[in-house]
């Protein structure tokens, strides 16, 4: 099969390699990493469905930069939540993976995936609302679980996001044709 090269400009994101997402590279075949359809996974505006570029959000890159970033609240970020976000940004759009998954993939568990993307100063750049439960049920988003959750409107906003990028759920919450829409990275 034919491998096309990529050109730097072919590029809206390249991620700083933490130990955990080099780790998880180290285990793929270069293979895996042969072809990259860039449209698919670059973070998009809400309400443009235009493509962002890291620049738009100040999404730090290097490691210096990832030092010197400290949230709203003035905390700076682990090295876990950075690399659940690094990978986080490539999850294509339209596509949804777990928060299991992503544990699988870079260490720690579900919830400590989950509490990282509850945290995510970078959204929607950085796309959290494309995990789900390992239950394929839609999960949390914005620190409320599921569309019963206190006022349910914020399940509703992620249910809307995916919605615009073609994932589908039953009335119940539960992801629909996730033989086409799962992303297993």
């Amino acid at each position: 099969m034919p491998v096309k090269r990529l050109d730097k400009e072919d590029f809206a994101y390249t991620p700083t390699h933490t130990k955990e997402l080099t780790q998880y590279l180290a285990k793929r075949s270069s293979a895996d990493f042969a072809v990259i359809n860039i449209s698919q996974s670059v973070p998009r505006d809400l309400k443009t469905q235009e493509p962002l570029s890291f620049h738009e959000c100040n999404y730090p890159t290097t490691d210096g930069e990832r030092t010197r970033f400290r949230t709203k609240a003035g905390k700076r970020l682990t090295t876990h939540q950075w690399a659940v976000y690094d990978f986080a940004l490539t999850i294509p759009c339209g596509k949804v993976t777990t928060y299991k998954d992503i544990s699988s993939a870079i260490g720690g568990s579900p919830r400590s995936v989950g509490s990282a993307l509850r945290n995510n100063p970078f959204a929607p750049y950085v796309p959290c609302h494309r995990v789900i439960a390992s239950s394929l049920f839609i999960g949390g988003f914005l620190g409320e679980w599921g569309k019963e959750d206190k006022t349910g409107t914020r399940c509703n906003q992620k249910l809307d996001l995916l919605e615009r990028e073609g994932v589908s759920f039953s009335k119940s919450g539960h992801l629909l044709d996730s033989d086409n829409t799962l992303w297993r990275g």
